[in-house]
């Protein structure tokens, strides 16, 4: 994902970290790369349609901004954008993110998850060429969550 070049026709899709990590059930694991940390079903949900759809995926953590699945996480922590008092990455190490990654050279770039995790997004991205997309944006989790199941299914087939 560092390459100089503009890409061209490339997808990257942001999904959103999850509340759900391993160290709640196997306190003892240490660390663990991001695309295996998080365990609840809407992670897992997301990550499927990322892998599906995208040319690339990355996890937008609230803690650490914008990491690659084989971030390695050192362990657990309670951070969400849905509580400033938790602690969340600034707007301005996003924005710091997106250049250094190179994130603002995709073509498209789709974010999911609640309207925090948007909101976030947006700003992240602000001032750059890129304007994310949400296709499940407005729906209630549940619903999301199966339009995203049904989207990614919908590529297995095509």
């Amino acid at each position: 994902m560092s390459s100089d070049k503009f890409h061209v026709n490339s997808i990257l899709v942001v999904v959103p970290c999850g509340r759900a990590k391993i160290w709640a059930k196997q306190p003892t694991v240490g660390p663990i790369f991001a695309k295996d940390a998080y365990t609840g079903s809407p992670f897992k949900v997301n990550r499927k349609y990322a892998e599906r759809k995208g040319n690339n995926w990355i996890i937008l953590s609230a803690k650490y901004g914008f990491i690659l699945p084989d971030f390695e996480l050192p362990g657990p922590y309670e951070v969400t954008f849905k509580r400033n008092s938790s602690g969340p990455v600034s707007t301005e190490i996003l924005k710091q993110q997106v250049a250094m990654m190179k994130l603002d050279q995709y073509a498209d770039v789709i974010g999911l998850g609640g309207k925090e995790y948007r909101a976030a997004i947006v700003a992240a991205f602000e001032s750059t060429r890129v304007e994310p997309t949400f296709p499940f944006a407005g729906l209630p989790i549940g619903k999301a969550m199966q339009a995203t199941k049904q989207a990614s299914e919908q590529s297995e087939d095509s």
